[in-house]
């Protein structure tokens, strides 16, 4: 077991890569705490876990609030009695064009995809130095290596998230807590529509699907577990010397 006896926090636990994730974690001996704004989906989460013999905390908080961005990092040290590992997963598609940008719209993406993260960094790595060390895994996306013209604010965040994992990387090394950047490609997650559909119908999203497909080498989705699985490298033990690194996770996308 790869996490045996680790503390894991996991945001935007819920469903898709992060769900994935929690049970991936679970099942290479963590204790995890999964935070999410849908209660409904948690205890669905809860329930699963439960039935296969194990166990999860809870989380329910509003990452786009400071507020809830930082007491959800204390409430899971709390239950789970410190963090080792910090998967800063939550995230939004976000507006689209930035003619007549939405800026309640624009905020609220800004708010869950970068403050979100920083926030809840700063509030983790106390509970890991005082733990010897730790790892951090941010998410960002192949839109934070290759600029996307379809999704200019979420590409502006996403390259943030990329700069503050090679910044905090450095700042925290000393400390003995690694941070890294995972940078998933177009993955078959309920999130996939909200990059697909930009103001399409479903037969416009099919059909952007099918291009955007035309672009990465291995020709399809990335699947959620796989991407849960560069995780789980990152924030092991086997990635002991490993910091700093935005992985993209891609089918080959960003190689070209």
């Amino acid at each position: 077991m790869r996490l045996k006896n680790k503390l894991a926090v996991i945001t935007a636990a819920a469903s898709g890569m992060g769900r994935a994730g929690v049970e991936l974690f679970i099942r290479e001996g963590a204790r995890v705490a999964a935070v999410d704004v849908n209660p409904e989906a948690l205890k669905t989460l809860a329930a699963d876990v439960e039935a296969r013999g194990g166990k999860l905390e809870t989380i329910v908080a509003d990452l786009t609030t400071e507020e809830g961005a930082k007491d959800s990092i204390h409430e899971a040290a709390r239950k789970l009695g410190g963090i080792d590992i910090l998967w800063a997963h939550a995230g939004m598609p976000g507006p689209g064009p930035i003619e007549n940008l939405d800026l309640v719209h624009y905020h609220k993406a800004m708010s869950l995809n970068v403050t979100s993260a920083i926030l809840g960094a700063g509030e983790a790595v106390g509970y890991m130095r005082k733990r010897q060390g730790g790892a951090i895994v941010f998410t960002s996306s192949i839109s934070g290596l290759v600029g996307s013209m379809f999704s200019p604010i979420y590409s502006t965040a996403k390259f943030g998230i990329v700069g503050l994992g090679k910044s905090l990387a450095q700042s925290f090394a000393a400390d003995g807590v690694r941070v890294n950047v995972v940078c998933p490609g177009l993955a078959d997650t309920p999130m996939k529509t909200g990059f697909t559909n930009r103001g399409g119908d479903a037969a416009q999203a099919e059909e952007n699907e099918k291009r955007l497909l035309t672009t990465v080498p291995m020709g399809r989705l990335a699947r959620a577990e796989e991407v849960a699985h560069a995780v789980l490298w990152l924030a092991s033990d086997d990635a002991s010397f490993v910091t700093g690194v935005a992985l993209p996770v891609d089918g080959g996308y960003t190689c070209r």
